[in-house]
């Protein structure tokens, strides 16, 4: 090529690459001038990730600092919404490698997690809590393909002892979705997700066992891998509670229950549902509560599978096999308290002055002598208040609730508390129910209302669909004289049927007096009241938390034993009535088989109860619940018991037979848990053990 044409293309491509240059060097420095901060900020979020710390819960404590709720750190795979490149393509791609170890994290699971958080998607959204390790391991390793996906270490609430006390302690499930969040909870103090108390305890007392998050600062790589930590907010730990609960009464009273409930179970199948609690007569403190199916609350932390969720949630009607594991029967379900009603009784005709309980006899034939002629469980002869009680006579205490009269009996009965809640620092508490006049002209009119009502318009639409079709207009004529006169005629029922079950009649006054008809009260209520006779007459408010104390040691908030009232009942009826339970527990009682083996220094006094369910199938076939209450020592009452064994029949050879543990184990006279295992605490998971 001549060198003239050589230079000129040499010019021109020196021309072309200054040109270049130029618009390069005019692009930096808007870059750098003009867009500085705006690529700065896209350049801080690539590189640093704000990483949340979970404060641990508060722990749980028993009376003598035995641990029953803690935490363990575990691994939690969550989103950072912002992070995902591609939502559909990641979140397939984690379900497939999480589903076939966990079968319920799918892509609609993980897409609706999302759509449940659409409004705070700036949080992160947790996907599974508690992952294994090879799990962790095998997300580690695809990390590439999961941009939004991370996994963190977080602390997870743990029930070393699982069932034990499940009921008392509650448990702690996720925030469901933005509603909740929004109805239930302080947005600035929780999001979607987090682990809050959702029954018992962890209910109660979740502003004092929550703690306060951290979060620190990390530098990452362009794969996100850690390169260093910035800054760190530092995370605060709840509060701890100490409870009245003592872990080695709760124990035996656990023990106990599940013995029993397998040997009644193999006459009487029903009986799958039972509930106690183990009071200070004193105080009020509660030294053990259980209930029966138990519940392990270690199940709520993470998902549950089907069975799990139908063996707490049961669908369709009640059902005796499969009763529902989720609830607290002992102040969460109504019982009729049986023959254990009975000192209400004696103490309201007492109180009327219509009763001495040595020289007033009755005599027992075997049924009562006015109709409905209530019948007795044996033939007792001629018997007074002390031999009454002992024996659970019928057709005395039919005597002596006519003798007092239903407001009098109401009046005692609400004395002691029944038929309202106790105030027992537990959520979902039910209230109960003592019967009277009043209860049953309000309650029976609006069920006979619905009733006739009900055959009302049957009988209209009837004969209003005839009078339609009528072929002759004599034919309407006379069919609407006819409907005419059928509405009369059930008018005149109605007013007699009205009258007659609106108005309190003798045999529920009967009914009532042997702890049947109508009453219904929780063993809860059933405990104070036993509680109550058993001091002298000081109803104190139930309840389960001692101290309430901050991680380094600081008493937070302190609860006392709280008089709620003193019963308006002579002292010495109450003595009476101590000395007659005392009768029931001595030889020829029906609870002496549960005290017979016990020092004659820890006898006490008791009540054994065969309560009807209030199910006429039951009534039909002779199922009946066992209930007991009972209190000891005698003479220097320190705790009371009520238990209940649904369709245990007898509550001496069924809840009486847990008062009998507790009470050896109490005062050392048997120790049931000499051979016991000590409990799990749990592996620290995230420690890669």
């Amino acid at each position: 090529m001549h060198p003239k044409k050589l230079q000129a293309k040499l010019k021109v491509c020196w021309y072309v690459v200054v040109g270049l240059m130029a618009v390069l060097m005019i692009k930096l420095a808007f870059v750098q001038f003009v867009q500085n901060d705006k690529y700065v900020t896209k350049a801080q979020e690539n590189s640093i990730r704000l990483v949340s710390l979970k404060a641990p819960r508060g722990e749980i404590y028993d009376r003598n600092g035995k641990i029953l709720a803690n935490n363990r750190r575990v691994y939690t795979v969550s989103l950072t919404y912002l992070g995902l490149k591609d939502q559909k393509t990641v979140v397939n791609r984690l379900a497939e490698l999480m589903n076939p170890s966990y079968p319920e994290i799918t892509a609609d699971y993980i897409n609706q997690l999302i759509e449940d958080q659409r409004y705070r998607l700036f949080e992160p959204i947790t996907v599974m809590r508690d992952v294994d390790w090879p799990m962790v391991v095998k997300l580690e390793e695809h990390r590439g393909e999961l941009p939004g996906v991370e996994v963190n270490v977080e602390p997870l609430r743990y029930y070393p002892e699982k069932t034990l006390a499940g009921h008392v302690l509650g448990y702690v499930h996720p925030i469901y979705d933005n509603d909740e969040l929004e109805k239930s909870y302080d947005p600035m103090n929780y999001r979607v997700g987090d682990l809050v108390g959702k029954d018992g305890l962890e209910k109660v007392y979740e502003e004092y066992l929550k703690g306060t998050d951290g979060a620190r600062r990390v530098e990452v790589d362009a794969r996100g891998n850690p390169i260093r930590e910035l800054v760190t907010l530092e995370r605060k730990a709840g509060n701890n509670l100490e409870l009245t609960l003592d872990r080695d009464l709760q124990r035996v009273m656990e023990i106990a229950m599940d013995d029993v409930l397998a040997q009644v179970q193999k006459t009487r199948p029903k009986a799958r549902a039972a509930s106690a609690i183990l009071i200070d007569v004193k105080t009020g403190g509660i030294l053990a509560m259980t209930s029966r199916p138990g519940m392990d609350p270690n199940n709520f932390t993470t998902n549950m599978d089907r069975a799990t969720l139908n063996y707490y949630f049961p669908q369709g009607d009640y059902n005796p096999l499969n009763p529902g594991a989720a609830t607290n029967r002992a102040i969460q379900t109504l019982y009729p308290p049986g023959s254990t009603f009975k000192p209400v009784t004696g103490m309201a005709a007492l109180e009327a002055g219509k009763l001495d309980p040595v020289n007033d006899k009755v005599t027992c034939t075997g049924a009562y002598w006015i109709k409905p002629h209530i019948g007795c469980w044996g033939v007792h002869g001629s018997v007074n208040y002390y031999e009454g009680l002992a024996v659970s006579c019928n057709v005395f205490f039919q005597e002596a609730g006519r003798r007092a009269g239903v407001k009098q009996m109401a009046r005692v009965a609400h004395e002691f508390g029944l038929g309202s809640k106790t105030g027992i620092d537990l959520p979902y508490e039910k209230s109960g129910l003592v019967p009277d006049p009043d209860w049953k002209k309000e309650i029976s009119g609006i069920l006979i209302d619905r009733r006739y009502d009900k055959k009302r318009e049957e009988l209209i639409n009837s004969y209003d669909s005839l009078i339609k079709t009528a072929a002759t207009a004599e034919d309407r004529k006379k069919l609407t004289s006819e409907k005419e006169k059928a509405l009369n005629k059930l008018e005149a029922q109605y007013r007699i049927d009205y009258k007659f079950e609106t108005t309190w009649q003798q045999f529920d006054t009967f009914n009532m007096s042997i702890g049947q008809g109508s009453n219904n009260y929780t063993p809860m209520q059933l405990a104070s009241y036993v509680a109550t006779i058993a001091n002298g007459g000081y109803r104190y408010q139930p309840y389960l938390v001692q101290r309430v104390v901050s991680p380094n040691g600081e008493v937070i908030k302190e609860f006392k034993p709280q008089l709620v009232h003193q019963v308006d009942i002579k002292p010495e009826t109450l003595a009476f009535t101590r000395d007659a339970m005392h009768h029931v527990a001595m030889p020829g009682g029906t609870a002496y088989s549960i005290f017979q083996n016990l020092p004659p220094e820890i006898s006490g006094g008791a009540k054994t109860g065969t309560a009807q369910t209030g199910r006429a199938i039951d009534n039909k076939n002779h199922d009946y619940h066992g209930v007991f209450i009972a209190y000891a020592p005698y003479d220097n009452p320190q705790i009371a018991f009520a238990g209940i064994i649904e369709y245990g029949y007898h509550g001496s050879t069924s809840a009486g037979l847990i008062a009998k543990a507790l009470f050896e184990q109490y005062f050392k006279v048997v120790d049931h848990l000499k051979d016991d295992p000590p409990p799990d605490m749990g592996q620290d998971v995230a420690s890669g053990e």
